[in-house]
């Protein structure tokens, strides 16, 4: 296809919960249209500047759905976004006034956690998922803001139960995957390199996310996850 995606988060990655662990990476599905100016000495391109909920994930911007609370903008998007399914949820811990992270696990008996990146977006002071992060996952590429076209190459290094990472690709507003496929790294412990090219269909979005998702052993859940 010929219609282009932009990653659209801070290059988090990580691995999440319950059922599939996901490592999110958020993609941007097309860059906005650049505005040419032109004189007889020369000519420029110029690309619109970017919004400040264009970097978020989580609440879709198209909804009305707005939070006050930073950890429950992170809990919310750890089970409607990811699937993790009764999660054991931690403190906000600032990093500064406007931003800072919340500590996810599948449950209460869960070793593996994911970060999620919470930051003030909006002029109303509400609380947005920029990006999830976990240790089991590092994605190489593509890179943050990236523009990609289908199919896109997947590359980087992870650690998941029996090698396996699910992989979708969503537009921003939709749960609904463009394109599902999964990649195999390492496991038991040790990190391994995975590359493989993923096909999705036409986005109707600007922007978008590549969501990682490491399932359970038991097949409970989102067992780690994370967004870019």
């Amino acid at each position: 296809m010929a219609t282009a995606l932009l990653l659209a988060t801070a290059a988090a990655t990580a691995g999440c919960g319950s059922t599939s662990t996901p490592t999110t990476t958020s993609v941007g599905t097309t860059s906005a249209a650049a505005t040419t100016s032109s004189t007889a000495a020369s000519s420029t391109t110029t690309a619109p500047p970017m919004a400040p909920t264009d970097s978020a994930v989580w609440p879709f911007v198209t909804s009305t759905t707005r939070y006050t609370d930073p950890v429950k903008a992170a809990t919310d998007f750890a089970v409607t976004y990811l699937g993790f399914v009764n999660p054991a949820v931690g403190p906000f811990m600032g990093g500064d006034s406007r931003s800072g992270e919340v500590e996810i696990r599948a449950n209460k008996r869960g070793t593996a956690a994911m970060t999620v990146m919470v930051r003030k977006l909006a002029p109303d002071d509400s609380w947005w998922v920029i990006g999830a992060a976990t240790t089991h996952l590092q994605l190489d590429a593509p890179a943050w803001n990236a523009s990609i076209t289908s199919p896109v190459t997947l590359s980087g290094q992870s650690d998941a139960y029996e090698a396996t990472v699910n992989v979708e690709i969503r537009q921003d507003g939709s749960l609904t995957p463009l394109g599902t496929d999964f990649v195999m790294g390492g496991a038991n412990g040790t990190m391994g390199p995975f590359s493989k090219a993923v096909t999705f269909t036409h986005p109707t979005a600007k922007r978008g996310a590549i969501v990682f998702k490491m399932p359970s052993s038991d097949g409970g859940g989102t067992l780690e996850g994370g967004v870019t």
